[in-house]
């Protein structure tokens, strides 16, 4: 496919960078070592281009992010970012080296073996750096909350005022707590103070990312978003950058691949046997489509919030949200009925309303 462009792969890491230079008609690539800086990776791939011409790069994703593929863009030098779960590898090959692997993937490359993924715009990444802090600050908050419930268990105390915890009624119990010994006095003020820290974090980050809900073309997308059941503000906001481009897509069918919510197959001759979700792709999104699904378990109903968000949206969109009110808890209806567990069921659900979603923002 490109065996008349010179091909450069990249094993790029935080400390150092191994390069594979693949020409045109050679089978075996040059290995140079580079510093891990992107000036210097530009001049390295500039110095080739003025020798060669046109040239095409790689790398795999990983921690390093896209800064070195939007520095080579900015030059005009065609880079593609890999999926490294898509690489293809050999089963008896038990050795990696930062060589080989900057080897094989300029091999595959040429090939044509390799997949690249979405570079997303730097305003669709930010939001989505700030949507994933908000998941770290509520993992954050849940094991706060867990501590500070255990220590209470250990010493026998027990909120039994209401059935839900960390309502008023349970925080006006937490704080009304005394203990005999001043060790565990300030032991259960730290686990408190604890908790308060990570819910003002949690609004914190909240609110900004209601700012994030004016931005385009996450606002219109998300506006959308808001029109179905069990799509709140940052849910759509969620859906909106982590899907980043929907048209990249070109079925409803590659949408749910993407997100990993397709069953997983390992058939042979008239042997088929199919499992469960491959959870391949992006799980943050995957995570917020299976949340939202739990919501059609419910008769079809439209409320006054949910009408408001749908005034001014198109016609087509509102139409799409009523017709999944219907379809979706059939579906669930259907496959409970048939004696299915409720959560692979309401992961079936998240599965169609992946497609239902990517047709309202594509069309």
């Amino acid at each position: 496919m490109l065996e008349s462009t010179p091909i450069v792969a990249f094993d790029q890491h935080a400390a150092s960078v191994t390069a594979a230079v693949l020409l045109p008609g050679d089978r075996r690539p040059a290995l140079p070592q580079l510093a891990p800086d992107l000036p210097a990776l530009r001049r390295f791939v500039k110095k080739l281009q003025r020798h060669d011409g046109v040239i095409r790069c790689c790398y795999e994703a990983g921690p390093c992010g896209f800064e070195l593929q939007r520095a080579l863009t900015a030059a005009r030098v065609v880079c593609d970012v890999i999926a490294p779960a898509l690489i293809p590898r050999r089963a008896g090959d038990r050795i990696k080296t930062d060589r080989r692997a900057a080897a094989q993937l300029a091999i595959l490359y040429r090939a044509g073996a390799l997949t690249r993924i979405h570079i997303p715009t730097e305003q669709a990444e930010a939001v989505r750096d700030l949507l994933r802090w908000r998941e770290d600050i509520r993992a954050d908050l849940l094991r706060a909350r867990h501590r500070l419930s255990k220590f209470l268990l250990r010493h026998g105390r027990r909120f039994t005022g209401t059935k839900k915890a960390w309502t008023r009624a349970h925080d006006a119990w937490l704080r009304a707590q005394t203990w005999p010994f001043p060790a565990r006095t300030q032991t259960h003020a730290a686990y408190v103070r604890a908790v308060d820290e990570a819910r003002a974090r949690l609004q914190t980050v909240e609110t900004d990312l209601q700012t994030c809900l004016t931005l385009e073309p996450l606002a219109t997308r998300a506006r959308r978003l808001r029109c179905f059941r069990g799509i709140d503000d940052l849910t759509a906001l969620t859906i909106a950058a982590e899907l980043s481009a929907p048209r990249r897509f070109p079925t409803a069918r590659s949408v749910m691949a993407y997100v990993g919510l397709v069953p997983s197959e390992h058939s042979s001759g008239t042997k088929r046997a199919r499992g469960g979700i491959t959870k391949t792709g992006n799980a943050h999104l995957r995570r917020v489509l299976v949340e939202s699904a739990w919501h059609y378990r419910h008769h079809p109903f439209v409320g006054d919030t949910r009408r408001r968000r749908q005034h001014g949206q198109p016609a087509a969109v509102c139409a799409q949200a009523w017709q999944a009110q219907h379809r979706l808890p059939r579906r669930y209806r259907q496959l409970t009925g048939r004696g299915k567990a409720r959560q692979p069921v309401v992961t079936a659900v998240g599965r169609e309303l992946t497609g239902v979603l990517w047709a309202a923002l594509t069309r």
